[in-house]
């Protein structure tokens, strides 16, 4: 026994030694500096992991603003240099920004590969994204959720709005709850079909069983997605794996026929997915699995993290009701609770610029994205100053979070300033410099160049709907107004705007109208 555990142990050893002496990279002349991390295929994946922000802030600090990381396997060249970050979305024809996405949503969705190149599908999804999220389409979401929400907020919640009666309830869960719901219905429409049914109140109750049910297993799903990206099998988890495949045979074509109102984006979809791909029928509904997830991971904690720093900042909340006070009486829109929904169209929304402005400080203090660019051969990065070789295969890397935390660029930046993204007339300010130079890149949790997040204006939208609505129908408080802001949970650090790492109580009941 003794002897098959030292020969055991004396293997490993071996093999660690072999990967140090042979399988580790070594940095070649006009190559970043480079962070191989002591750990085989790791690497420097558990420092990343562990705070992403303090590790890159100490490696800029060590290498300056160009370095590389062996993180899981991969090599990641880190640009800090936000006057460098044009320098990557000029490199097109070197860099794919499609191929990590790809791979990605394979893995994380159980759906076989979407590139073209791999002969499932010729669909081009981004411009379907494009197409049916941005534009003319635009709108009709716009005009869909605006109604939802309404829906869920009023008539879907009425058997807690006793009158004059304040029900209590986590913030996250709230917001998760309502969004989720809205959201689920603006894109994958209804069950339910005309008022006059006489069996509608039925109908919408056994509906929203089933949505709140999709909720579950989305956040089932959603807790293990990290691990996923990171490249663990789903069958690993099988609480996760289990709630994929629901919410995949809730998404199956047969099923998305019965509904009404599909949204132009799940209808082309389908469409698309039957002419264009050779998907089974599962294969296809995960692809909308991947579809709500993307619409509703982010957007979730976005409106938390917006809600809660309103609720903190009695100023903040001032300017904002008086914002959208003012937008309801020039839209000759009036708050009632007889039935009649307040209706807000896509010009009104936008001419919210404090709403703007707090959406995105919010989202400046709670985003975590990572723009990723993959190598499609050896070649050189010219940067404003410099360039340096970059070898196939490899990644380079934005990391946003270090710009949004720049006290150069945000004065006090771990502070909530709601009109930190104001000018001086009340207007959206556009101007942000570091060492005297006006950046270009200054706000990007949504991303940068081509793969920007095609669905950004629909959840900017939303957001704003959502706000609007419970400034019109509810008072809302905290519990605790001196509770302390929750930490952000870094295990999602790079998929976008993290979760708090605990629920916060609020309380809230219909206004008087």
């Amino acid at each position: 026994m003794f002897l098959a555990s030292w020969i055991w142990g004396t293997a490993v050893i071996l093999c660690c030694v072999s990967w140090l002496l042979l399988g580790r990279r070594r940095r070649r002349q006009g190559e970043p500096p480079l962070e191989n991390g002591f750990l085989p295929y790791l690497g420097c994946a558990l420092k990343f992991g562990a705070n992403p922000l303090e590790f890159l802030k100490e490696k800029q600090k060590k290498h300056g603003h160009i370095f590389t990381c062996h993180v899981a396997g991969k090599y990641i060249h880190f640009l800090t240099d936000p006057f460098s970050y044009h320098a990557l979305m000029r490199q097109g024809k070197h860099l794919d920004w499609k191929k990590f996405h790809f791979a990605t949503s394979a893995k994380a969705f159980g759906h076989g590969s979407i590139d073209p190149a791999e002969g499932n599908t010729t669909e081009n999804f981004h411009q379907t994204f494009i197409r049916t999220l941005q534009g003319n389409a635009l709108d009709a979401l716009i005009e869909a959720m605006m109604e939802n929400l309404q829906y869920v907020m009023l008539q879907s919640r009425a058997p807690k709005l006793q009158s004059n009666t304040w029900v209590t309830e986590g913030l996250y869960t709230f917001c998760c709850q309502v969004m989720f719901e809205s959201g689920f219905l603006t894109l994958f429409g209804k069950e339910f079909h005309s008022n006059n049914d006489k069996n509608l109140s039925s109908k919408q109750e056994t509906e929203r069983a089933h949505i709140l049910n999709a909720l579950e297993n989305f956040k089932e799903f959603d807790k293990i997605f990290p691990a996923l990206v990171a490249g663990l099998p789903i069958h690993l988890f099988k609480s996760a794996h289990s709630a994929r495949e629901k919410l995949g045979e809730a998404l199956l074509h047969k099923n998305l026929l019965k509904r009404d109102n599909l949204s132009e984006l799940v209808t082309l979809r389908m469409f698309l997915n039957d002419t264009l791909s050779t998907f089974d029928d599962m294969e296809k509904a995960k692809t909308h699995v991947a579809v709500l997830w993307a619409s509703q991971a982010n957007t979730i904690p976005a409106t938390f993290w917006t809600l809660f720093y309103l609720l903190k900042s009695p100023e903040a909340m001032r300017a904002a009701t008086k914002e959208v006070q003012s937008v309801l009486e020039s839209a000759e829109e009036s708050i009632s609770l007889d039935g009649k929904h307040i209706s807000l169209n896509r010009k009104q929304l936008d001419n919210m610029p404090v709403l703007d402005s707090i959406i995105k400080e919010a989202m400046r203090l709670s985003s975590a994205s990572m723009t990723f660019r993959v190598a499609k051969e050896d070649f050189t990065l010219h940067l404003e100053n410099d360039f340096y070789n970059i070898r196939k295969d490899d990644i380079v890397a934005l990391y946003p979070q270090l710009l949004h935390f720049d006290p150069e660029i945000y004065a006090d930046p771990l502070t909530f300033k709601y009109d930190r993204f104001l000018n001086e007339k009340g207007e959206e300010k556009t101007d942000f410099y570091r060492n005297g130079r006006k950046l270009k890149y200054y706000y990007m949790p949504f991303g940068t160049g081509i793969a920007k997040c095609p669905g950004r204006l629909f959840a900017v939208h939303e957001i704003k709907q959502f706000l609007a609505l419970i400034f019109s129908y509810f008072e809302i408080e905290l519990v605790d107004s001196n509770v302390k802001c929750p930490s952000l949970d870094q295990s999602r650090a790079g998929l976008g705007i993290l979760q708090p790492s605990n629920d916060i109580d609020f309380r809230y009941r219909l206004k008087c109208l």
